[in-house]
């Protein structure tokens, strides 16, 4: 005869699947199938950034001093203090505490939203002064047009994973509100975990773009 346990789990397992183990495992392969296809995207990103780094060193590193480098580290920091949070939100999703699972939701959607102010004062003073690439573009450097480059690749990358943490936020969002339904247990917390994958991926990005956009070359000036 099962146990109530056993038939719960039996419940939340699609068709297709043998077990709740076996749709787990899937789940898991998807998710990092998905963040593979990620890493490819942002390896373009990377690799031309690389490129044209090795072409303009000097038009380059003089661009990159103009960036914020306190607020690229204070960003940094936050960012490192998210990926906690979300690791303790898969945690408490894990052994179905919800009240947890809603507090650390929150507490990395905080983190990440202010993460993304203060990407936005850095962007506001780029506006402010004229480095945004185009026809407003003005920059009292030498060999501006390759400074231009830099910036043009600064806002696509920065831009780039700013997108992807608002999706991220999007996503915690409907989580929290599924937390607050209890739809989370000891067997249907992959929602949350998957989530904190996706999370930690966007945080190790811009671990490898700090030091890219604002740190190689500083020491030259």
């Amino acid at each position: 005869m099962s146990t109530a346990s056993e038939v719960h789990a039996h419940s939340v397992v699609a068709h297709q699947f043998d077990d709740l183990e076996q749709q787990q495992e899937a789940t898991r392969l998807g998710v990092w199938t998905f963040l593979v296809t990620e890493i490819m995207f942002f390896g373009g990103l990377f690799m031309a950034y690389t490129v044209y780094r090795t072409y303009y060193p000097a038009a380059f590193a003089g661009a990159s001093h103009t960036l914020d480098v306190k607020l690229g580290a204070f960003n940094t920091a936050v960012l490192i203090c998210s990926s906690l949070t979300m690791a303790l939100a898969v945690q408490a999703a894990q052994l179905g505490k919800r009240r947890q699972i809603i507090v650390f939701l929150l507490l990395t959607m905080l983190l990440g939203s202010i993460f993304l102010g203060v990407k936005g004062v850095e962007y506001a003073a780029k506006f402010h002064e004229h480095h945004v690439p185009g026809a407003t573009f003005a920059y009292e450097g030498r060999d501006a047009l390759h400074a231009q480059l830099f910036f043009s690749l600064y806002f696509a990358m920065t831009g780039m994973h700013a997108l992807h943490m608002v999706i991220g936020l999007g996503i915690m969002t409907v989580l929290v509100l599924l937390a607050a339904k209890g739809r989370f247990t000891s067997e249907t917390y992959m929602p949350v975990e998957v989530t904190g994958l996706y999370w930690h991926f966007v945080d190790i990005v811009w671990i490898f773009l700090f030091p890219l956009l604002y740190l190689i070359g500083r020491h030259q000036g």
